[in-house]
C-alpha cells in the first residue's frame, strides 16, 4: 500500500477547483447556480472526526501494545489496512469535493453584494476548511498505522500496515 501523496491531492484539488470555477461560471450564465448545501461542511467535519478518532485509538492501543502493558488490547493489521485505506478515500473524495466548493466559493466571491450568495460562498469556504481538516487527519492516521523500519531495510519508503 503507497502511502499519499500531498501533490496529488493538491492536484486532484487545483483540478477540481479550476473545473468547478469554470462550470460555476457557465450554469450561472445559463442559468441559476446551485447552491452549497448547508450540510457539506457539517458532513466533511464528522468524517475528519471520524478519522481523527480512530487515529487517536489505534495510536494508543499500539503504544500500550509496545509498551506491554497488562490487559492492552492489540491491533488486529487487517483493522488497521482498513483505516489507512478509509482515510486515504477519505482524503481523495475530500480534496475533490473541497476543490468543487473552492472553486464555487470563488466564483461566488464576485457576488458578494447579495446576501444569498454571500452565505453561499460563506458554506462553500467552510467546507474547504473542512476538506483540509479530513486530509489532515488522514494524513495523521496513516502516520499512527506506518510500519516502524527494519534495521537491516533502510528504504525512504516505509508502508504502512497492510
Amino acid at each position: 500500500m503507497r502511502e499519499l501523496r500531498i501533490r496529488v491531492l493538491a492536484g486532484v484539488f487545483v483540478v477540481a477547483g479550476i473545473l468547478s470555477w469554470a462550470g460555476a461560471r457557465l450554469w450561472n450564465s445559463i442559468g441559476t447556480l446551485p447552491s452549497v448545501p448547508v450540510a457539506a461542511p457539517i458532513v466533511l467535519a464528522l468524517i475528519g472526526v471520524v478519522l481523527l478518532s480512530t487515529a487517536l485509538s489505534l495510536r494508543a492501543r499500539l503504544k500500550a501494545q509496545r509498551e506491554r502493558r497488562p490487559g492492552a488490547k492489540g491491533v488486529d493489521p487487517l483493522m488497521a489496512a482498513r483505516a489507512v485505506v478509509f482515510g486515504q478515500a477519505s482524503a481523495l473524495v475530500a480534496a475533490l469535493v473541497a476543490g468543487m466548493y473552492g472553486g464555487t466559493g470563488v466564483f461566488l466571491l464576485e457576488q458578494l453584494d447579495i446576501p444569498a450568495r454571500r452565505d453561499q460562498a460563506i458554506y462553500a469556504g467552510f467546507s474547504v476548511l473542512a476538506g483540509i481538516g479530513v486530509i489532515a487527519a488522514a494524513m495523521f492516521l496513516e502516520r499512527v498505522c506506518k510500519l516502524p523500519e527494519d534495521d537491516d531495510q533502510n528504504h525512504p519508503g516505509a508502508e504502512p500496515v497492510a
